[in-house]
C-alpha cells in the first residue's frame, strides 16, 4: 500500500505542472493473424454547411419544441432468438431473486468513488431513452446532450446555454434527431458534436457534424453534412459511435435498409483539422467488413495526448459469443490505410433478462451485449458492455484487450440476485500511463429499487470497489411503453484531462415522479487516503444542494409543417410567459419546459399556429 501511495504523490506533481502523458502510439500487430480487410471508398470533399452560432433558449423556462419522427423499426441480426432466451430467463431469475449469486467472491480492494459536484442536467422532453453524452474541457466547460436537447454549463452547475437540437443545429431540411454525441479533443482544445438525423428513411439520413471553433463552443461551430446512405442502396444510418485520433474524426453505425432489415456496418474516417478550420472536408469510408460486425466502438486515448495514425475499434455479439472482433485502421486518409480484422478469444457472454423496477410490472429494457464504451491506453483497449453476470441478472463485462499479444482479459461484475447493471460506460481513471485504473458509471435497478445511477472503480490490478450511489430515483419510469420502457441507451463518461487528480464526470438518467426519465450529471473523484477496511459510507458523502427541475411535457398533432407560439396564461386571462416561438412538424410533437418557475397555482398552455389555438393544456401547480 505505502508503495502506490508514493507512485501517487510523484504523479500529482507531474500533474500539477501541467505536464501531457506520454502515448505510447500504436501496437504493433503480427500480421499474420490478420483475418480479413475492409473495403474503401474514393475519398470526398465536403464543403462547410455553415457557420453556426445559433442563440441560447430561455435558460430558466428552458423551453423545447421536438418532434417525433415516425421511424421504420428495424430488427438486430438474432433478434427473435434474443427475445426468446430474455423471456426464458426472465422465468430463472424471478425464481432466483434474492438469492446470493458468484460475483459475491470478487475481491473489494480498489478505491471507492467518491461524488463531488452534482447538478440537474438535460431537461426531458418527453424521449426514451435519453442516450445521454457529455464532455468537458480543460478550461472546465461542459457540453452535455440528451435526446434531443444540448446545454453547455460550468462545473458549479450554472447553465450558460440550453436549445433543442434541431433549434441548435437550425437547417430547415432537418426535423428529426436523435443520438447525439458529444467529444472533447484535449489535444487540440475543441469540442466535436454529432447527431443523426432520425427519420429512419434513406431520403433524408444524413450525418450532422459540428467542430467547435474555439475552445469555448458559445464561439460557434463549423457545421457539415454527410449522407447516412454512402452505398446508395436504399439504407439509413443509425447506432453512432465516435473516436478521435491524432488527424482525424471516426464515426462508425449500422445501416438498415428502408423496410427494416439490417444491412451492414460502415465506419467514416475524415481529417479533423478540416473541421476545426471550417475548410472542405475530406472523408473517406470503409464498408464490407470481415466478420460482417453490428455496431463497431471505435476507442479515443484515455489521456490527453491522442494516438495515431489510424484507430482501433472492437465490435462483440449482440445475442451470445465468447470472441471479440478487433479492427485496426492503420493510417490517415493521406497515407494508404487498411482496416485490418483480428479475431480475439474472450471469456463467453450472453444477453440477460430484462430488469425489474419498485412499484410497477413495468420492466427496464436490458437490451443487449454490444460493446458501449471504450478507450485505448498504453497498448490496451479497455471497454466494456452489459452481460449475463448469473441466473438471468445483468451486469458489467470489462474488457482489457492487449493489441500487440492479440488476448483479451476479461472480467464481470454484478449484483446476481439482487440488482442489475445496466449500460456501463468507461473513462481512464489512472495517475500514469502505465496505471490502468478506470471508472465506470451505471444504471441499476431492482424490484425493490427505484433506478439509480451508480459508480464503481477498478484499479491496476483489476481489483472492484465498492458502487457509490450518484443519484436514486423519486419513482419508477414507465411512460412510453405500459410493459417494457427503454434506458440507456448511453450513460455519458468523460475524464477532465487536466485536474490534479483523476476525475471523471458522468451523465446519467433517473426516474421522476411523473415516471418519467430525467439526467443527473456529477463529478466523480476517488479517495486514495483510505484503505479497504477504512472506506467510507454515505454519510461520509457531502451533497450539495441542487435545484430540482420539473419538466411539464405536452403533445400535440399538425397536418402540415406549421410555425407555432406556445403561451402560459394565468387563470384570470393573462400572459405569465411567452415560452416558444418555432416550427412544428408534421406528425407528433412534444413541447417541455420547466415548470419549476411558476408559483403555486393554475395555469393554461396554449399552442397558437397562425394566431389559431391547436393545444390548451390546464396545469396545477402545489
Amino acid at each position: 500500500m505505502k508503495k502506490n501511495l508514493l507512485t501517487i504523490a510523484f504523479a500529482f506533481v507531474i500533474i500539477g505542472q501541467g505536464v501531457s502523458f506520454a502515448q505510447s502510439g500504436k501496437a504493433v500487430i503480427d500480421k499474420s493473424q490478420k483475418l480479413g480487410e475492409a473495403q474503401k471508398s474514393e475519398i470526398f470533399q465536403s464543403e462547410l454547411v455553415a457557420k453556426k452560432q445559433t442563440p441560447s433558449g430561455d435558460l430558466d423556462w428552458t423551453p423545447t419544441l421536438t418532434s417525433k419522427a415516425n421511424r421504420v423499426s428495424h430488427e438486430l441480426p438474432g433478434e427473435a432468438e434474443m427475445k426468446a432466451a430474455k423471456a426464458a430467463k426472465l422465468e430463472f431469475k424471478t425464481e432466483f431473486a434474492g438469492i446470493v449469486g458468484e460475483e459475491d467472491e470478487v475481491i473489494l480492494a480498489g478505491s471507492t468513488p467518491v461524488v463531488g459536484e452534482e447538478f440537474a442536467g438535460n431537461p426531458n422532453n418527453g424521449s426514451s431513452p435519453m442516450d445521454n453524452s457529455i464532455a468537458i474541457s480543460d478550461g472546465g466547460i461542459i457540453v452535455s446532450v440528451a435526446n434531443t436537447t444540448i446545454q453547455y454549463k460550468t462545473t458549479a452547475g450554472a447553465t450558460t446555454y440550453s436549445n433543442s437540437i434541431v433549434d441548435f443545429i437550425d437547417d430547415p431540411s432537418i426535423a428529426y434527431v436523435c443520438d447525439p454525441v458529444v467529444h472533447y479533443d484535449a489535444e487540440e482544445d475543441r469540442f466535436v458534436f454529432f447527431a443523426q438525423e432520425c427519420s429512419g428513411h434513406s431520403s433524408n439520413s444524413n450525418l450532422l457534424i459540428m467542430f467547435s471553433e474555439t475552445n469555448d463552443p458559445s464561439d460557434g461551430w463549423n457545421y457539415y453534412k454527410l449522407t447516412g446512405n454512402p452505398l446508395g442502396d436504399n439504407s439509413w444510418f443509425d447506432y453512432p459511435k465516435l473516436a478521435i485520433s491524432d488527424t482525424e474524426l471516426f464515426i462508425s453505425g449500422n445501416l438498415f435498409y428502408n423496410g427494416g432489415g439490417f444491412n451492414q456496418s460502415v465506419v467514416y474516417q475524415m481529417e479533423k483539422f478540416d473541421g476545426y478550420d471550417g475548410g472542405s472536408l475530406t472523408w473517406q469510408y470503409w464498408f464490407d467488413l470481415s466478420a460482417d460486425p453490428f455496431t463497431l466502438l471505435p476507442v479515443s486515448s484515455g489521456s490527453n495526448v491522442n494516438y495515431g495514425p489510424g484507430i482501433y475499434m472492437v465490435a462483440s455479439s449482440p445475442f451470445s459469443g465468447n470472441t471479440i472482433k478487433l479492427y485496426d485502421i492503420t493510417d490517415a486518409i493521406a497515407g494508404s490505410p487498411t482496416m485490418d480484422y483480428y479475431s480475439v478469444s474472450t471469456g463467453s457472454y450472453d444477453v440477460a433478462a430484462d430488469a425489474s423496477q419498485l412499484g410497477t410490472s413495468c420492466q427496464l429494457d436490458n437490451g443487449d451485449c454490444r460493446c458501449l464504451s471504450g478507450f485505448y491506453m498504453n497498448g490496451i483497449i479497455h471497454f466494456v458492455f452489459q452481460s449475463d453476470v448469473g441466473s438471468g441478472w445483468n451486469g458489467i463485462n470489462y474488457n482489457r484487450l492487449n493489441v500487440s499479444a492479440l488476448s483479451n482479459t476479461s472480467d464481470k461484475f454484478g449484483d446476481a440476485g439482487n440488482m442489475d447493471y445496466s449500460y456501463p460506460s468507461i473513462a481512464w481513471f489512472g495517475f500514469s500511463p502505465d496505471d490502468r485504473s478506470a471508472l465506470i458509471s451505471f444504471g441499476s435497478v431492482s424490484s425493490s429499487v427505484y433506478p439509480e445511477v451508480r459508480a464503481v472503480h477498478v484499479n491496476d490490478a483489476g481489483d472492484w470497489s465498492e458502487t457509490t450511489l450518484i443519484k436514486e430515483s423519486a419513482s419508477y419510469a414507465c411512460f412510453t411503453s405500459p410493459s417494457v420502457e427503454r434506458w440507456g441507451d448511453y450513460t455519458g463518461t468523460a475524464r477532465r484531462h487536466n485536474a490534479a487528480e483523476p476525475s471523471v464526470w458522468i451523465n446519467g438518467m433517473y426516474g421522476t415522479a411523473p415516471h418519467r426519465w430525467n439526467t443527473w450529471i456529477a463529478e466523480i473523484h476517488a479517495d486514495y487516503s483510505v484503505g479497504i477496511n477504512e472506506n467510507s459510507t454515505d454519510e461520509n458523502l457531502t451533497i450539495a444542494p441542487n435545484p430540482v427541475v420539473e419538466t411539464f411535457v405536452l403533445n400535440f398533432d399538425v397536418t402540415e409543417d406549421t410555425p407555432v407560439e406556445v403561451k402560459i396564461i394565468g387563470l384570470d386571462g393573462r400572459l405569465v410567459k411567452h415560452l416558444y416561438s418555432g416550427t412544428a412538424f408534421v406528425g407528433e410533437n412534444k413541447f417541455a419546459f420547466n415548470k419549476a418557475n411558476l408559483a403555486s397555482g393554475t395555469y393554461f398552455v396554449q399552442i397558437l399556429s397562425d394566431e389559431k389555438q391547436i393545444a390548451n393544456e390546464k396545469i396545477i401547480i402545489r
